[in-house]
């Protein structure tokens, strides 16, 4: 909940001329509050990088006052749609099952669902993460077929690194992605596993991104609070592999 239009605009065209600067050799996409997305949208229009949403509910129209729906979030031209963040399930509460419903709901209505998961502090303390990553992942999807598995993304973003300046070691992060890429081979196949793609999401900022990026089952970031300018964001979008 960051950017007024105007803010949010003149960060997309800040982003756009970096890149044209020095091109990124992997996908870029953002995912501006739903006010920005059309001017976001029309400001990045033949640029490399993508636009995605915040959130979404499963249905296509209907009676959900408050509520975006991925028909709209098509028509905006977006790409992408995060769904089950951490800050959705923690702060408003949203079930492993809606997470469920929209992850399908994305894939029916065109969109690439970036579907989160991740423990809290407690959780982790208990030692509980594998646990709670695996009840996540598995219902967010569940309903989908190995097909769509393989062209979805997954993010594991601890809450307990969210906004805090907290971020999961290196080794960590590449602890729960490697999880994450066994259980997608038990549930979907070894195919649908090697393909999805698995960012890690948690106070990611150029001083970090080279670490945690360069295990073997990270495939990129899901960037919170270093996105929000161009000179915290660039550097971590033009991040190479050593």
């Amino acid at each position: 909940m960051n950017k007024t239009v105007a803010d949010a605009v003149a960060l997309a065209r800040a982003l756009r001329e970096g890149l044209a600067r020095e091109p990124a050799t992997h996908e870029v996409a953002v995912m501006p509050p739903f006010t920005a997305l059309p001017a976001v949208a029309d400001a990045l229009k033949g640029s490399p990088i993508a636009v995605g949403a915040q959130n979404m509910h499963w249905d296509r129209e209907g009676a959900f006052t408050g509520e975006v729906s991925p028909l709209m979030l098509r028509d905006l031209g977006c790409v992408y749609v995060i769904l089950g963040h951490s800050e959705r399930r923690h702060v408003f509460g949203e079930s492993d099952e809606a997470v469920g419903r929209k992850t399908r709901a994305a894939f029916d209505n065109g969109l690439t669902p970036i579907a989160c998961v991740g423990e809290t502090l407690s959780e982790r303390e208990s030692g509980r993460t594998l646990e709670v990553v695996e009840r996540q992942l598995e219902r967010a999807l569940r309903a989908l077929s190995p097909a769509e598995v393989a062209r979805a993304v997954v993010a594991y973003e601890p809450v307990w690194a969210i906004g805090t300046g907290k971020v999961a070691t290196p080794d960590q992060a590449q602890e729960v992605h490697a999880f994450v890429r066994k259980r997608v081979s038990a549930s979907h196949g070894e195919d649908s596993a090697e393909a999805v793609r698995i960012l890690y999401g948690g106070s990611v900022n150029p001083g970090n991104a080279a670490g945690i990026m360069g295990q073997a089952d990270v495939d990129g970031a899901l960037v919170g609070g270093a996105s929000l300018k161009a000179e915290t964001f660039l550097p971590i979008v033009n991040y190479r592999p050593s």
